[in-house]
């Protein structure tokens, strides 16, 4: 590990400021204070609830071994504040790391990226600099927003140097301490080179320098963007393939160790589901969609909206097999929703499978009865409500009461399983394995269905204990 100071371009000690505590800027701030007790880092952010849970005990993320993290760091070179403007002043590096989520209005309304909160962001660093600022876009931007950010720092003061680059962030959420403490690669664009070393030498307290690549602007800005897109292309075929392999007697789990050991292909992201979820792959390939066909590319933007196309046949596929399996009706059944985040070891449920599969249920006028380890009470009728109120915003009464009386939020997995029909498994969280499913078959409701929407469940222990097992994939 590096042990000098960090200091800026004009010699004075490294301070770094970053806008936005979500869940990429509270971890990825909080990793570089515990690495770089010499670097002071204030993180911001206008929502002065969540700056509150960042100073308390029960942090507004979860990521195992986070806590830890910043309960090392916090007082000592690490803040949390609503005071923006003063922590831009203070600093010499301003990382942007707010949301862009997909547009919902306008121009590229469900496709293109919000970029509403990245150029409030520019402005709000623009009026309170008095000293040059390299400026980080930490964010996941379409190619070439760096150009628009240039313009607004740059027009707002001509005595006051701006150095804008791209370090956009490669973390799984779940395992993002690890990714960040080993990460595969650091990647840093600009047109500044003292810039581009004097981020990477932040990085080089802990990363070794042959893992952090240079590149210009719009590489790495187009890197982030497609690197979550080819993963999500490989989760959609398998998701594919699955189909087929329930059609045919195939087993998917054994198709995809096949395919995996081809060093070619390898075996990451070969694990069939109910689909994928999360704030980034959908949201980064319909904005990559939209630039493809904002430049003139249709065959190109058509390829990539395949993947997520495909994503939203395997989640209603799910549905459909349930409502078919339960013969041909869930009216009035009461149905254990297992997890609801979108996957294991986070409170994250942004764009999470369940959400959807659940909005379908209760379209089928299920009892709903829902369980997650991370994931509130609060949190689980915000996302439901959100998305079964549609482009208005506005529930009905019909659909107020649907939610009101045939959804409830239980404690444990064991009670949510109690007295249902069958129990449809949404997150892949390791307690779900060790659930005693002998207890639990006696409590429910005759035939009991499992619907393993992770292949996470013994299928053979289950049918044993007389449950009627369904998987993704399996004959």
């Amino acid at each position: 590990m590096t042990t000098n100071t960090t200091e800026s371009t004009t010699g004075e000690p490294t301070k770094i400021c970053c806008l936005g505590a979500g869940y990429v800027g509270g971890p990825t701030m909080a990793m570089i204070a515990h690495q770089c007790p010499d670097i002071d880092v204030h993180v911001v952010d206008l929502n002065p609830e969540r700056i509150a849970a960042w100073n308390s005990e029960e942090l507004p993320v979860y990521e195992p071994g986070l806590y830890d993290i910043v309960k090392q760091a916090r007082g000592r070179n690490l803040r949390f504040t609503t005071d923006v403007p003063a922590a831009i002043r203070e600093a010499n590096m301003c990382f942007i790391s707010v949301n862009t989520p997909t547009k919902t209005f306008g121009i590229g309304a469900g496709r293109a990226a919000n970029l509403e909160f990245v150029e409030k962001c520019a402005r709000t660093i623009a009026e309170n600099s008095d000293t040059d600022k390299v400026v980080v876009e930490k964010s996941t931007l379409p190619v070439r927003t760096a150009e628009s950010v240039k313009r607004i720092l740059s027009s707002a003061s001509s005595t006051v140097k701006f150095d804008v680059l791209s370090n956009p962030e490669f973390l799984a959420e779940g395992t993002a301490i690890d990714d960040l403490l080993k990460p595969d690669r650091i990647l840093i664009g600009g047109d500044s080179s003292a810039a581009i070393e004097k981020l990477a030498d932040v990085y080089k307290h802990w990363v070794p320098d042959e893992k952090i690549i240079r590149t210009n602007l719009w590489s790495s800005e187009l890197s982030k963007l497609t690197a979550n897109a080819f993963l999500a292309q490989r989760v959609s075929s398998i998701n594919a393939i699955s189909a087929l392999c329930e059609a045919t007697g195939a087993d998917v789990d054994e198709v995809a160790a096949a395919i995996g050991t081809d060093s070619r292909i390898g075996p990451k992201f070969l694990k069939a589901s109910v689909g994928f979820g999360g704030s980034c792959f959908q949201k980064d390939i319909l904005n990559l969609v939209y630039l493809c066909e904002h430049f003139g590319l249709p065959e190109v933007a058509q390829y990539w909206e395949q993947v997520v196309k495909m994503n939203d046949y395997q989640k209603y596929r799910f549905t459909t097999r349930i409502v078919k399996k339960m013969f041909n009706t869930v009216s009035s059944k009461k149905i254990a929703i297992w997890g609801f985040a979108f996957k294991k070891d986070t409170n994250d449920t942004r764009e999470s499978a369940a959400i959807y599969v659940c909005r379908d249920l209760l379209e089928e006028r299920a009892k709903l009865t829902i369980f997650d380890p991370q994931v509130s009470l609060e949190q689980i009728r915000k996302d439901l409500e959100y998305l079964i109120a549609g482009p208005n915003g506005e529930l009905t009464d019909a659909e107020r009461h649907l939610l009101n009386d045939n959804v409830t939020v239980a404690k444990s997995a064991e009670e949510a399983a109690y007295g249902a029909h069958a129990i449809a498994l949404m997150t892949e969280w390791d307690e779900f394995k060790d659930c005693d499913f002998q207890s639990i078959y006696k409590s429910m409701m005759k035939p009991a269905f499992v619907f393993d929407g992770r292949n996470l469940l013994d299928n053979q222990m289950l049918a044993d204990i007389g449950f009627d097992i369904e998987s993704i994939g399996k004959p």
